[in-house]
């Protein structure tokens, strides 16, 4: 003979004490929430955001040849359907020297995409690429590329992704290079530069 199952009773759920009960101590009670009337004769403080000492009316100063440029894992792909040369596409576009580089949260990203992005990751693994290791954790590409703009003034971000422009037109005094046309353009460089404007 087995065992008789005891049968459970359908949705029981052991019974708490409400915070705010007599019996636990004054000490542990949960406090009302009562809210305090704002005085409108006291001095209001905010924190603005300090803007860099490399930022000049918007001008960043940082920037020069030869160019440090962040590469976006979508950027390599639309290259490569654009039939475009990375290094040679971008000196085009500015006239000037430029170095790629790449982080290690979008070499992972390239890498986890697997075999049908295999000719990605051979260019992202070129010699001409400066390869800038991570210290964070997870491999989100999008956050390490804002993280390390928003540190480093002396970089522009290479991206055709929406989202990811969108939040680096925040931060000011960061260009942008994106694809169009079959070509590459860039966004928000400063007028000093040979940068051409379409």
């Amino acid at each position: 003979m087995g065992k008789q199952k005891k049968a459970r009773k359908y949705a029981t759920v052991k019974r708490m004490i409400n915070l705010r009960d007599q019996r636990i101590k004054q000490t542990e009670r949960a406090k009302s929430s009562v809210k305090k009337k704002d005085d409108p004769s006291a001095i209001k403080e905010r924190e603005v955001p300090q803007h860099p000492s490399c930022l000049f009316f918007q001008y960043n100063t940082q920037l020069g040849p030869p160019y440090y440029i962040l590469v976006d894992t979508n950027f390599i792909n639309f290259s490569i359907k654009a039939k475009l040369d990375l290094v040679q596409s971008m000196m085009d576009c500015l006239y000037a020297k430029c170095i790629p580089c790449i982080t290690d949260c979008v070499m992972a990203e390239i890498e986890k995409l697997g075999q049908k992005y295999r000719v990605a990751l051979r260019i992202a693994k070129d010699p001409r690429f400066e390869r800038l290791p991570c210290t964070h954790k997870g491999t989100y590409a999008d956050d390490c590329l804002v993280q390390r703009v928003t540190q480093h003034k002396c970089y522009i971000v290479a991206t055709v992704d929406r989202d990811l422009k969108r939040r680096i037109r925040k931060i000011p005094g960061v260009p942008i290079m994106y694809i169009s046309n079959h070509r590459y353009n860039i966004e928000r460089m400063p007028d000093d530069y040979g940068a051409p404007r379409f």
